[in-house]
């Protein structure tokens, strides 16, 4: 898609304008963010997406719009499964509630910024080499495959090399200091807590982008997309990380759900590869519209089957509680 530059400048000072609109009417005093309200701004973000969708659509080509809307729904399932990670974390760091909202704003931000990056190198690639599709779509099969495997690890947050190395370079103080980043204690610069947190937010999130980033990929080769596709999502993920709080330990199928989505996109970006070197028979293809019924169905099915399993467990313990009693 041939967007020109007034059309990324809009775009990005139209994101800017979310932000600050967020910054001054959510962040202007610091509050624990109730579940009414986050479900708000969930709602607000989501039409915003998908009112640029529906731009895309009408003053692009629909074509462009499938493939939007099917990025964006992607990159926000694998965001809520990052959700998890971000409690772990916020949990570790005993962050207090009326600031859980800034750290997510901030480390979100930064990681916006670095998403950024990774798609111009992501897309710069694409546009030099096509062997690049094979390589994308072996990493998503073999994510796939690890996410089914995996056990059930995360329980405790395990501080990675970033925020290691954060503790290294400045002495951090024991307890937070409000909302600030620093304070000097004893004429020397100490960094809080507050400014950890947000540096491991922003690290894991950018942790989950080697998997979301070539995801979108095989969904859409276009940067602009990519880039809108990432934006909406990650600018929604705030909000909803306080709307579903601890339903997210309910949707336990959900990594297998994605597991599934990821293998799919993998073999998808392998037979677009395919295509390039006229490998294939162009019939064996799969088209926007496949892509976007079977993300949809998937989800469906992993939010009904996780929300079922999650109601049979509490009434056998409500069960089992009474016939204890």
């Amino acid at each position: 898609m041939d967007v020109p530059w007034w059309i990324w400048a809009a775009t990005l000072g139209g994101l800017a304008l979310l932000l600050l609109l967020d910054l001054v009417i959510v962040d202007r005093k610091p509050h624990e963010v109730t579940t009414a309200e986050a479900a708000k701004w969930v709602t607000f973000y989501v039409a915003c997406a998908i009112v640029f969708g529906l731009g895309v659509w009408f003053f692009g080509d629909s074509h462009f719009a499938i493939e939007y809307f099917t990025g964006y729904i992607t990159e926000y399932s694998l965001s809520v499964d990052n959700l998890f990670i971000f409690m772990v974390i916020m949990s570790s760091f005993a962050v207090p509630s009326i600031h859980q909202h800034r750290v997510l704003l901030i480390g979100i931000l930064l990681a916006l910024v670095m998403r950024g990056i990774f798609i111009a190198v992501g897309a710069a690639l694409i546009a030099q080499f096509v062997w690049i599709f094979f390589i994308f779509g072996a990493f998503l099969i073999w994510t796939a495959v690890s996410m089914v495997r995996k056990k059930d690890d995360d329980e405790e947050y395990h501080e990675n090399a970033v925020v290691r190395w954060v503790r290294k370079v400045s002495p951090v103080t024991d307890d937070y200091h409000g909302a600030k980043s620093s304070v000097k204690i004893d004429g020397k610069r100490h960094l809080t807590p507050m400014f950890v947190v947000i540096v491991a937010i922003g690290s894991a999130d950018l942790l989950f982008a080697v998997d979301s980033i070539p995801a979108i990929f095989g969904i859409t080769q276009d940067p602009f997309l990519v880039f809108a596709a990432n934006a909406f999502a990650l600018m929604g993920l705030r909000q909803l990380y306080f709307l579903l709080g601890g339903l997210v330990d309910k949707l336990v199928y959900l990594s297998v759900g994605l597991a599934v989505i990821l293998g799919f996109i993998g073999i998808k970006l392998i037979l677009h590869a395919f295509h390039e070197y006229h490998l294939v028979p162009e019939w064996l293809e799969i088209t926007n519209w496949m892509s976007l019924s079977v993300i949809v169905v998937v989800l469906a099915i992993t939010t009904w089957a996780s929300l079922a399993k999650s109601k049979k467990d509490a009434e056998s313990q409500d069960e089992e509680a009474a016939e204890n009693a």
